[in-house]
Parts: structure tokens; sequence; C-alpha cells
């Protein structure tokens, strides 16, 4: 039972991924105590990554008692949703996003009507691209440390979104192969995905503000310090220092641990939900299945630092 990668390069990557049987599944870090909560009500979705907060309102003013409550509680679950939040509005989002830090504006989202809004709205005509596992702006030397992103029109069917947990992905990587990605680092590059809807003057303009950049495969999380697999399918292009092949099957190996069923939550939008994600401790995949159904969000990328 399993799926097997095999290579001549290096003997770790001919081991199985894919396995039956329990798998090692914790909230938070070692030795870190679970946050307890006085003004927001949790409700998990899965035992370690995600969970719905209701007893809050966030078109109203976010005193720093919540604010610390909202962080604590997206560094403890990752994710976290809101619904019938049918009073937020463009000023709400902004405060929102403001919680965690400055919005972080995506060079290549159509921008909203709002300066650091970003307003992506699919159908039949504007298919999405997001249905690939990846974590936004790995390509930036100080990636988004997460997104907040409000449903405003949703299929009637269809549309979710799924999020992974990239600590357990690396919680659950065998002996051997952890030893074998310690202290690697890996090339992150937007141009082989955004770069194809570009022509060649605007890829060499854009390259001289967002060259390749350079990441740890593991990242020590910046709030949590917990060891995160930090690679992904669409940006990460290589591994520094090792020769292609093997490094194009350890990428290979290291970015099917996003798709475990046991490291995701998976929601379902409905109009004025809100979903917050820790963008360094999780990566996240659209569904792209509802066309010619209408989906219409509006998302504010909060900036990170560099990751270490």
């Amino acid at each position: 039972m399993g799926t097997a990668v095999s290579t001549t390069s290096h003997p770790i990557l001919a081991k199985p991924l894919f396995h039956a049987g329990r798998r090692r599944l914790e909230r938070t870090a070692p030795d870190t105590p679970h946050a307890d909560f006085r003004l927001l009500e949790i409700t998990p979705m899965t035992p370690h990554i995600g969970a719905e907060i209701t007893g809050v309102d966030l078109a109203d003013p976010i005193g720093e008692d919540l604010a610390a409550e909202l962080r604590r509680a997206l560094d403890e679950w990752k994710v976290i949703f809101f619904r019938d939040q049918h009073r937020f509005d463009a000023r709400a989002h902004l405060a929102l996003a403001g919680v965690w830090g400055p919005p972080e504006p995506n060079p290549f989202f159509p921008k909203g009507d709002t300066a650091g809004v970003s307003r992506l709205a699919k159908d039949a005509t504007a298919i999405g691209q997001e249905n690939i596992w990846h974590s936004d702006h790995s390509f930036m030397a100080a990636p988004a440390m997460g997104s907040v992103l409000r449903a405003v029109e949703v299929p009637a069917a269809g549309g979710d979104t799924m999020w992974a947990d990239m600590g357990a992905a690396y919680d659950n990587l065998d002996a051997g192969l952890r030893a074998r990605i310690e202290g690697l680092t890996a090339v992150h590059d937007w141009e082989p995905t955004w770069g194809s809807f570009m022509t060649p003057e605007q890829i060499a303009a854009l390259r001289t503000v967002l060259p390749p950049v350079e990441h740890p495969v593991v990242v020590d999380h910046p709030r949590t310090g917990r060891p995160t697999l930090y690679v992904n399918e669409p940006f990460t292009t290589r591994i520094a220092g090792l020769p292609e092949a093997e490094g194009r099957e350890l990428l290979h190996l290291l970015g099917l641990q996003a798709r475990i069923p046991e490291f995701q939550v998976r929601f379902r939008w409905q109009p004025d939900s809100i979903a917050i994600w820790d963008n360094i401790a999780t990566q996240h995949y659209a569904i792209s299945d509802y066309y010619p159904q209408r989906r219409v969000m509006e998302r504010i990328a909060v900036a990170g630092g560099p990751l270490t």
C-alpha cells in the first residue's frame, strides 16, 4: 500500500511517502500550551488546523485585548474562519489585517476599489489559477506573513478552499529525510508561473525588483518557532547546491506532503465569510470546480519578514 518515489540519486528518496496508520498531528509546537480565550468562541474544524470563531463582529473597532486573542488563535490554529460578517467593508478589512501588520501588495493581482485590497473575480471567462498548493509571495525576500480573505459572491456549489499544515508536514517526514533537508535552502521564483502571462519586456522590467530568492527548506516559524516545511509547487524551482535531478526528486517528494488529507482543513464559503491564514505555517489550494458560476473574493496580504 502506498506510492513510492524512486531515484538513483539518493537512497532516502526511494522510501515510500504515503502510508497507512497514525500520523503525528500536533496543534502547537512541543511544550507550548494551548491558549485560553475570553473574547472568542472557538469551534475546531480539525484537532490541529482550522477553527471557526464566533462571538465577534469584525466591523466593530478591534481593541488590543481582542487583537491579542486573534493573534493567539491564528498562531494555534493556523487558519481561522468567521461567518455572517454582513457589516464588513474595506475599512474593516484593512483594520482586521492591521492586527498582524501592514498590507503587502501582490504585483500580479488586480487592484480593488480600495488601496491594499485585491479583488479576485472568477467565472467562465476568467478562470482561477490558484488550484495548486502554494504559499503566497514565497518568491519575495520577505514573504507575506498571512492573508485576510473575504467572500463577496460565491457559487451555489463548489469553490471551497483548502489549507495544509506544513508544521505537521514536517513532523511526519521520517528521521532520515529530516536529516537530509536540514540546512538546505531552495530557490523561489515567480517567472515560471506569472511570467507565462507576460511579454519578455515585462519580465525583464520586473526582474529588476523581483529577482529569484532563497529561503530555508525548513523554516523556524517567526512567531512560534515551530519547524515548518517551506517549499511549494509553483514557486520553488530548485534546491540550492544539489544536482538538478536529485533536487527535482526531492522537491517533488516534499511537495507531495501538502496533499495528505490528515494535514488539511477544507472550508465551504458563504457570502460574508472571512478566512485569515498564516502564510508561513500553511499552504492553500482554491478548488476550481464551479465554472461557469461566479466567485468574487477580496484579499489583503499582510507583510512579513525574512525567514530563517
